[in-house]
C-alpha cells in the first residue's frame, strides 16, 4: 500500500510559538506530520529552499519568497506593545547612530527600517550580531532584541538604564494598526488541503487554553528565566494569535510602507490556503 509522505513542516523554537504547536506536541496530530525546529529566518529559507512544505515564517520573508499560500486566521501578531522585540539604545532613536542586529527575525529587521525611516526620520548604520546585550552596546549605540533574548533582556533592565522601545508599540503609534509578525505559509503544490489548516487552527485553540497555557508556562519558566504568570500574561495579553481583518490591514500597510522604504521591490498579495 502506498502512503501520502507527510508534510513536512518548520516550526520556532520560541516561546510564542508554543500554543501554536500544542497540537503537534501533545496529541496524535504530530504524528500526521514531519516536525522540526529552528529560527523564524532559517525557517523561511527552508521554505525557499523547498526542504520543507510548511513553515511559520517572518511577515517579511512572503514579500521575498514566490509560490506560498498563507494558512488563513493564524499569526503571531501584537495589537499593542508585543514585549518580546525591542531596540535597547543608550540615546534616543533619533540620535542613534549604529544598530547591533539580532537577526533572527527578518520581520523585525525590516520593521525597525520603516520605523527608522518614517517614525523617527533617521538612518544609522545596521550591524549583525548575536543576540548579547552587552556586547551589542558595546559595539554599537543600540541593540535590536527578538523573542526568548528580548524577553529576558527587558526583565533584566534597571529602570531608566536605558532608552527602550517595544517595535509593536511604535508601529501603532505610527500608523494606528495592530502588526503581524509572523504566520503559516505553505508552498503550493505542496499537497495541503482545508484540512490542513484546520489542523493548525485547531492546534492554536488548543494551545491557548486555560490548562495547556498553565503547562507552557510550567514548561517554560525554568528555560528563560521568568515566572509563570509573566508567561501566561504574555502569551495572552502580548501576543494575539488571529490573523483577523485588523490585522490584516496592518499587514498589507506594513508590505506598501516597506516597499516605499526600499525594504523590497513590491508590496506582495497576499494568497491564501483554500
Amino acid at each position: 500500500m502506498n502512503l501520502m509522505p507527510r508534510l513536512r513542516v518548520s516550526a520556532i523554537s520560541f516561546l510564542n510559538t508554543a500554543p501554536l504547536m500544542w497540537d503537534f506536541e501533545h496529541t496524535a496530530l504530530g504524528q500526521a506530520y514531519d516536525i522540526s525546529y529552528t529560527l523564524p529566518s532559517l525557517c523561511a529559507e527552508q521554505l525557499r529552499a523547498g526542504a520543507v512544505d510548511i513553515g511559520i515564517i517572518p511577515a517579511a520573508a512572503y514579500a521575498t519568497i514566490p509560490d506560498l499560500l498563507v494558512i488563513p486566521d493564524v499569526a503571531i501578531a501584537a495589537r499593542g506593545p508585543v514585549r518580546s522585540i525591542f531596540l535597547i539604545g543608550k540615546t534616543p532613536a533619533e540620535q542613534v547612530r549604529s544598530v547591533a542586529l539580532d537577526t533572527s527575525s527578518q520581520t523585525s529587521v525590516a520593521l525597525l527600517r520603516v520605523l527608522f525611516k518614517r517614525h523617527w526620520r533617521n538612518q544609522p548604520s545596521l550591524v549583525p550580531m548575536a543576540p548579547d546585550l552587552e556586547p551589542m552596546l558595546a559595539k554599537c549605540d543600540a541593540a535590536l532584541l527578538i523573542g526568548d533574548p528580548a524577553l529576558l533582556a527587558y526583565a533584566r533592565l534597571r529602570k531608566g538604564e536605558y532608552h527602550v522601545f517595544d517595535l509593536a508599540e511604535e508601529w501603532q503609534k505610527l500608523t494606528g494598526k495592530n502588526f503581524v509578525f509572523a504566520f503559516w505559509a505553505v508552498r503550493a503544490g505542496a499537497g495541503a488541503s482545508a484540512g490542513t489548516a484546520t489542523d493548525f487552527q485547531r492546534s492554536r485553540d488548543h494551545g491557548l487554553e486555560p490548562a495547556s497555557l498553565a503547562q507552557i508556562a510550567r514548561e517554560w519558566s525554568g528555560r528563560i528565566g521568568l515566572t509563570e504568570a509573566q508567561i501566561v500574561a504574555y502569551l495572552t495579553e502580548a501576543i494575539h494569535y488571529r490573523l483577523d481583518a485588523e490585522c490584516l490591514q496592518g499587514l498589507h500597510l506594513f508590505y506598501t510602507l516597506a516597499a516605499e522604504c526600499d525594504v523590497w521591490p513590491e508590496a506582495p498579495e497576499l494568497r491564501f490556503l483554500e
